[in-house]
């Protein structure tokens, strides 16, 4: 993760309260409980507990989660306001699940992008044949799903560094949710039950490495394409997950300088986070602190023929979970 963060104007989230990993000037990170009128409450020192981190906190999330109600309707406490603070990403996960093809219109949308200009046939018979196949994972379930690495993680407000070989670096803002206790096995109807809340992601590919032009057979390449640092900033809050009434019914928007690239609703999504928490398990044991990306909607640079260079400013965000704002530097100009 990433040493640096920036503190930005307060962004509104659904429900009493947020979490999340601040600091002040001079001061270590701490837990915050983060109210709606944009004050924060250290947890270190409201659960008496001055080693406390939001990862601990996301350890213990069932037990906890009626004292931070009582904590966070008690005007008494010892509030201080967020505009003092700097915003670090809200947690450091120990894995990070990724989920790929999972928006309809996205798939498509990449199919046509990557189509060798002599392929058979119309654009519109591609866009059906994809469909298609999209149906069939649907009815099989098989979710697509890979791993990412926790280096990647960066403030919501962080600088992106493009690194100098990355040939067509996009954006891929996507609902994220975070795991509350060890799941394993677990089946679709209890799912939900895993996830202690959910966070905003953007998770930054390099389109260009994405496919192994050295190797054809052996596919995708993840690691490059993927896991540069700081190439997932995320948050800036982790609002629990009874807070948010419906996670397939949220609007995912991202603004590039300005401009609306991004803006489509979580119904899109082929698999929903019960599903997607439920598939990873039956293969990896989840832990308190992870996080399941859920797949980026349509709008994405490649389909637009605009990839990111020094200088963009990116504003996302997920409805209920606040924003996101991150400025893009060239590496060489570091």
């Amino acid at each position: 993760m990433t040493s640096a963060a920036t503190s930005a104007p307060f962004t509104p989230f659904s429900g009493p309260f947020a979490i999340g990993t601040l600091s002040a000037p001079g001061e270590t990170r701490f837990p915050g409980l983060v109210a709606p009128d944009g004050q924060v409450l250290d947890l270190r020192t409201a659960l008496d507990e001055p080693a406390l981190t939001t990862l601990a906190l996301l350890e213990r999330w069932d037990e906890e989660l009626p004292r931070l109600h009582t904590l966070a309707g008690d005007p008494t406490g010892d509030w201080r306001p967020l505009a003092e603070m700097a915003v670090h990403a809200p947690v450091e996960p120990r894995q990070i699940f990724q989920s790929g093809a999972n928006y309809r219109q996205h798939v498509i949308d990449l199919a046509v992008a990557h189509r060798a200009p002599d392929a058979p046939g119309t654009v519109e018979e591609a866009r059906a044949e994809v469909a298609a196949v999209m149906d069939k994972r649907a009815a099989e379930d098989l979710p697509y799903v890979f791993i990412g690495l926790p280096t990647t993680i960066s403030g919501p407000y962080d600088d992106v560094v493009l690194p100098a070989w990355a040939e067509k670096p996009d954006w891929e803002l996507e609902l994220a949710a975070v795991i509350s206790r060890p799941a394993y096995r677990v089946s679709v109807e209890e799912a939900l039950e895993y996830v202690a809340g959910y966070t905003i992601a953007n998770d930054l590919t390099d389109r260009a490495s994405v496919f192994r032009r050295d190797m054809p057979p052996i596919g995708t390449d993840w690691l490059r394409s993927k896991n540069a640092p700081g190439f997932t900033p995320l948050g800036p809050w982790i609002v629990p997950a009874g807070s948010i009434a419906d996670p397939s019914d949220l609007q995912v928007t991202l603004k590039l300088n300005g401009e609306t690239m991004q803006d489509e609703s979580t119904s899109d999504m082929i698999f929903g986070v019960a599903r997607l928490v439920s598939y990873i398990s039956q293969t990896a044991r989840l832990l308190p602190g992870d996080l399941v990306l859920t797949g980026s909607p349509a709008g994405n640079g490649i389909h637009w023929g605009r990839l990111l260079r020094d200088g963009d400013v990116m504003d996302g965000s997920v409805t209920g979970l606040g924003t996101q704002r991150t400025r893009c530097v060239a590496e060489e100009d570091r």
